[in-house]
């Protein structure tokens, strides 16, 4: 089986981990995140995104520079936990979540694409289905060439992305109302359970425009001098994107009241309409909707490589450990993961998927990690780590308190939807450690041929 090629370089992988968090998050979400609080206090939400992408990035950054490897999260909790037993169980059930939810993000992307669209193009609600589907086709398309081609197409995204942001930031600041930006409502910072529980739910939404932070990490076989390369590229890409989303939010509410902004489903369209007319938000809207085919481009790009990881490790169907014969990428994985994505699209709502996107993938991946490096250093306390987070272990414990906040803040039908797939993970796990008398029904190993 031939390997992964290093040919992504740190400008590459910033400019790949920047379009997979901005995609048309932030631009479909600034309605929920005010209405969820109610006020322009929703930047209490942001600055909390903040906080929390860059605790938990620090643990990504260190996972990421001991072990540069295709999967991400994948090797981390093997590694973390260990190979045989409980590293094997845990990086089993983050595979299967991301059989799941993989797939959803890239149908949440291509679902706002399509329900933007509309504000250019009226369509019906049969032929957003039939856009959001079809968008999922191009960047499966898109995506089917060799990595270092890859790259190059990354950094002229990432220029469109920049461009847009500043274009829109610059537009705000020259037209800003400072008493529309601070008028607040007077219950607005009154820290009742209703506040927190707010918070909480348009944190939820901050934080799904700052994931992809950590995207360079699933492509750990391919970037150039890793040890180096990937935390430089988690910090900058997330100091970047925090000043963009702060700007960006109180740009928009220097514009538009925000009674008005969180009843609004094009609210950078509105924005620019509010400013220079109609054919301006025109040409923002189709901005806005590039914008969103370039994040689901290295949204699928990184998480192709999951799959094909477990594969090659013999922890999951080995046909997904196949590369192409020729542009030597994950081909089988990324066919699965873009065709079940076209199956989401069809189906799920926007605010809906959002929300069970950021829950689901708590308590496995998120959690499960940090706490793992904090029980691999105190193990391992002589090991040397390529890079050792400031603070430690403050930012763990941040991101872990941050977390469970957000996930308890949810409401129940999610919380109990992201436990039932780690309960139905680990019966599929159980029932085919069974079969092949594996741990913990036996004190040999799995094999690691064929499952």
């Amino acid at each position: 089986m031939s390997k992964l090629e290093r040919a992504l370089s740190l400008p590459q992988a910033i400019a790949i981990n920047t379009i997979d968090m901005v995609g048309i998050g932030p631009f479909i979400t600034i309605p929920f995140i005010i209405g969820a609080m109610n006020g322009p206090q929703c930047i209490i939400a942001w600055l909390l995104g903040a906080l929390l992408s860059f605790s938990d990035g620090a643990v990504w950054a260190e996972l990421g520079a001991k072990w540069p490897e295709a999967g991400g999260s994948y090797a981390f909790l093997q590694n973390l936990y260990g190979k045989e037993k409980w590293g094997r169980f845990f990086s089993f059930l983050y595979v299967w979540q991301t059989i799941i939810q993989a797939p959803l993000v890239v149908a949440s992307g291509a679902i706002g694409f399509a329900q933007y669209l509309t504000y250019l193009v009226p369509i019906p609600a049969e032929g957003q289905k039939a856009v959001s589907g079809g968008i999922v086709i191009l960047i499966t398309i898109l995506l089917y060439r060799k990595i270092g081609d890859i790259g190059k197409i990354s950094i002229v995204m990432g220029m469109i992305v920049g461009g847009t942001f500043l274009w829109l930031i610059a537009s705000g600041l020259s037209h800003f109302s400072p008493s529309l930006a601070f008028t607040y409502p007077k219950d607005a910072f009154s820290l009742t359970p209703i506040f927190f529980v707010g918070l909480g739910q348009a944190s939820t939404k901050t934080i799904y425009s700052y994931l992809g932070y950590y995207n360079v990490c699933h492509l750990g076989g391919e970037i150039k001098e890793p040890e180096r390369n990937i935390p430089r590229s988690i910090f900058i890409s997330i100091s970047i994107i925090a000043v963009l989303y702060l700007l960006m939010q109180i740009s928009v509410l220097g514009v538009i009241p925000w009674q008005e902004a969180k009843e609004s489903p094009f609210i950078v369209s509105l924005f620019f309409e509010r400013i220079y007319g109609h054919h301006a938000a025109q040409v923002a809207t189709a901005l806005v909707l590039l914008i969103a085919l370039t994040s689901l481009f290295a949204v699928l790009l990184g998480y192709s490589r999951v799959p094909y990881a477990a594969a090659v490790n013999g922890n999951f169907f080995s046909v997904f450990g196949k590369l192409h014969p020729t542009k030597n990428f994950p081909h089988i994985s990324l066919l699965v993961l873009a065709a079940a994505a076209f199956f989401f699209s069809l189906m799920f709502k926007m605010k809906d998927a959002i929300t069970a996107i950021i829950i689901m993938r708590i308590l496995v991946q998120f959690v499960g990690q940090s706490i793992g490096l904090l029980l691999y250093h105190q193990r391992n306390k002589k090991e040397q780590f390529p890079y050792r987070m400031w603070l430690y272990p403050l930012p763990s414990l941040v991101g872990i308190t941050v977390w469970a906040f957000i996930f308890f803040s949810a409401e129940w039908k999610f919380i109990a939807g992201a436990l039932g797939i780690i309960a139905s993970g680990t019966i599929l796990f159980l029932s085919r450690a069974f079969m092949e008398r594996g741990w913990p029904f036996a004190s040999k190993s799995f094999p690691r041929g064929e499952t």
